[in-house]
């Protein structure tokens, strides 16, 4: 009778013994299941968050359209900033551009002995596509980087809460000059961008490739119609109010001192650039 009875408490050792190991195992299964979808649904609340307070600022944005004071002189320090402070590095790059595009083409057009359109091709792929984006990227890295650190640093230094205590409301005095600016100055700077593309893509094609001036200038005259550079200018618009909108969305929305205004600005550098290529897509399938 004793060996039955210590047989059975073993036996009874044994059972807790693995149910005390199933349990911590279970919980740690549950835990690695949590984390992720835990982590997923943060961020949907993130992102629906800022998309609300984005469209909010948006709405303010086109009632202040409508409602004194407007800050003219504002608006024109900005537009200096924004379109004559970025003039000289978007010539330089719509220059280099031009040359690239055009020394490829007519690498690959030689070879059918199309060498005649290199002028109307290189021109039309610069007045649709290649200014309105390489120039919004420009203005991205020059001017949208400063904008989110400046209004970030104001933000974690209380300045913004400052005007607020003034009485004057910190989004009509510092974020509507901003996209304003940036809606208007983006497609001047896209049409600086064309003219310096057009010169490249005939410093390439005629001096270095020796096609006719009066054969390039015919052809792209007879191909390139006003409807191409409509187009550009649209696109440059709306990638203006992108790069200004999202830069000043999260430099007014910053947090968290110096270390803050950095990741927002990495932040809206990375943003601006995905909604820049995301929208042109988008636009070319409507505006083609």
């Amino acid at each position: 009778m004793s060996s039955e009875s210590s047989d059975k408490k073993a036996a009874g050792s044994d059972k807790s013994d693995s149910g005390a190991a199933v349990r911590p195992a279970s919980k740690s299964a549950v835990l690695a299941l949590k984390r992720p979808v835990e982590s997923i649904g943060s961020f949907v609340i993130r992102v629906v968050n800022e998309l609300g307070a984005m469209t909010i600022l948006c709405f303010q944005l086109l009632f202040g359209l409508f409602r004194p004071p407007w800050r003219i002189g504002l608006i024109l320090q900005q537009m200096d900033f924004i379109g004559v402070g970025s003039t000289m590095l978007v010539m330089l790059t719509g220059f280099f551009t031009g040359m690239v595009f055009a020394q490829q083409v007519g690498s690959a057009f030689a070879m059918f002995s199309a060498e005649s359109l290199v002028g109307p091709v290189v021109t039309i792929a610069l007045t649709r596509e290649l200014a309105p984006v390489f120039t919004a990227l420009m203005v991205t890295m020059r001017a949208g980087s400063a904008m989110c650190t400046e209004l970030g640093t104001m933000r974690v230094t209380e300045q913004i809460d400052a005007l607020t205590t003034l009485a004057v409301d910190p989004v009509k005095y510092l974020i509507f000059p901003r996209v304003v600016a940036g809606i208007l100055m983006a497609p001047a700077l896209c049409m600086v961008f064309n003219a310096a593309g057009i010169l490249g893509t005939w410093c390439v094609a005629v001096l270095i490739q020796g096609i006719s001036e009066g054969t390039i200038l015919a052809k792209t005259t007879y191909y390139v119609v006003i409807g191409d550079a409509v187009q550009g200018l649209v696109k440059s618009a709306v990638f203006g109010f992108i790069v200004s909108l999202i830069a000043c969305f999260k430099g007014f929305n910053a947090d968290g001192g110096a270390r803050g205004v950095g990741q927002a600005t990495t932040e809206a550098m990375v943003l601006t650039a995905v909604l820049i290529f995301l929208s042109d897509y988008l636009m070319g399938l409507v505006l083609i």
